[in-house]
């Protein structure tokens, strides 16, 4: 048994901003030429998230207003009072979203559905760098 591990820096335009990182996951598990374990992903940071979706345009609105509903951007929130930084609702709903997933592999190849894609998304209200952590466990 091996574990490897990798980082990927992302540079986001904050807001909502969703990217498909699948493409960079499945390079770091070929570059490793592991048969069969799993993957976990973790973001280094509490204003992000990391989930899987069919990764597509209409997909994308309907979360962003799905992230709207749940945690509004204009309201006033305690963080918010205590920091002045605004990004109240962007620590809750990384809280909601996660900052890990896993996904297993076999035959050095993710075991995502047809449709399925790993997005990262940077809840935050300005552009960052991010710190994608890549952990490969397996053999």
């Amino acid at each position: 048994m091996k574990i490897i591990t990798e980082q990927i820096t992302i540079k986001t335009k904050g807001n909502n901003d969703i990217i498909d990182i699948t493409n960079l996951i499945e390079e770091k598990l070929k570059e490793t030429k592991l048969n069969e374990g799993f993957i976990n992903i973790f973001i280094a940071g509490s204003t992000a998230g990391i989930t899987t979706v069919e990764y597509e345009s209409g997909l994308i609105k309907d979360l962003n207003d799905l992230f709207e509903k749940i945690a509004p951007s204009s309201k006033n929130y305690a963080h918010n009072f205590r920091w002045h930084d605004g990004n109240g609702h962007s620590h809750l709903l990384s809280s909601l979203f996660k900052t890990n997933f896993t996904v297993p592999f076999k035959n050095n190849e993710l075991l995502l559905g047809t449709w399925q894609q790993i997005i990262f998304i940077d809840f935050d209200i300005h552009p960052r760098t991010r710190n994608v952590i890549v952990q490969i466990i397996g053999e």
